[in-house]
């Protein structure tokens, strides 16, 4: 399907989106994680959900693809440590502002409320959405994310060290490569990817836009946001949490601190999932997220 983007003032700064429809239908927002574009998402997801008769928007976070950059390479050694130290960091701007900027452009769209989800960082982001925004959002899902909480297991040696290693150089088959190979690392492992599939959606994300400055600020937003388990407590956003039992960079217990800190919340673990999301669970996905906002709609339909 070919991706129709826009652009639009959101929270004061350019947001790429794209609204696919249909017009009549409720929102779900996605939110994409830590350095990944709007291309990222499985047009099974996208799709499956589009046909589901919600209509669905997803648009690039601030600092990648083709939403505004920002400036300042912050330490991620002296963020970790003024968080440590009960200091406020010296950061370009937080998760919270990120969050501001999903709610921004539901403004811009004219949507009074919306479904949001998020992965990863994206699911850090919903989870500030609910926290700071919480008459905006008829439901929340976070997926493969976790609270910030420290005393959740960390990533594996591993899956970190590929997370943080960097490509040979910035020229596009060396970039998609070691893309590749990092993705192998953290992938499902009861559902890998074929090389050319994987090779191909790499290389769509390089080709809407690589910018790898962004994630230094994006990572010290991540850092700089300490732990958001006591403001979770207070969420009462009807709230989905799913993870997978394999996920060696945002362990399952990210998952578990995240549904117990949210009142109510529902709790999906899948057996063989990594930190990916692999077209064979798309049907899984759609059914979990329809089903959660529906329910949500026909809660506060009664209320």
């Amino acid at each position: 399907m070919a991706v129709d983007m826009k652009q639009v003032k959101a929270n004061g700064i350019t947001i790429n989106y794209e609204d696919r429809g249909p017009a009549d239908g409720t929102p779900v927002l996605f939110v994409n994680g830590y350095t990944s574009t709007m291309m990222s998402w499985p047009e099974e997801l996208m799709e499956g959900l589009r046909a589901e008769g919600f209509r669905v928007i997803r648009y690039d976070n601030r600092d990648v693809g083709k939403s505004e950059k920002f400036s300042g390479l912050p330490k991620a050694a002296d963020v970790a440590a003024a968080v440590r130290e009960g200091r406020t960091p010296d950061i370009p701007y937080r998760l919270a502002d990120m969050a501001a900027d999903g709610i921004g452009l539901l403004d811009a769209l004219g949507i009074k409320k919306a479904h949001v989800m998020g992965i990863s960082m994206g699911g850090m982001i919903v989870q500030r959405m609910a926290i700071h925004f919480p008459g905006r959002l008829l439901s929340v899902t976070s997926i493969m994310s976790s609270t910030g909480n420290p005393a959740v297991p960390p990533a594996t040696d591993e899956a970190l060290k590929a997370l943080q290693a960097q490509p040979a150089s910035e020229e596009r088959e060396d970039v998609i490569r070691h893309r590749m190979k990092g993705r192998r690392v953290y992938q499902s492992p009861a559902y890998p990817m074929t090389d050319e599939a994987l090779y191909e959606r790499c290389a769509r994300e390089f080709d809407h836009m690589y910018y790898p400055e962004g994630g230094v600020r994006q990572y010290a937003a991540i850092i700089g946001d300490g732990s958001r388990v006591e403001e979770l407590k207070k969420v009462a956003v009807p709230f989905l949490v799913i993870h997978g039992d394999a996920d060696p960079l945002v362990r399952p217990e990210g998952g578990e601190d995240t549904a117990r800190s949210v009142p109510g919340a529902k709790h999906v673990v899948i057996e063989g999932m990594g930190h990916d999301l692999p077209v064979e669970l798309c049907p899984r996905y759609v059914e979990l997220i329809a089903g959660h906002a529906r329910a949500a709609e026909r809660k506060q339909a009664a209320e």
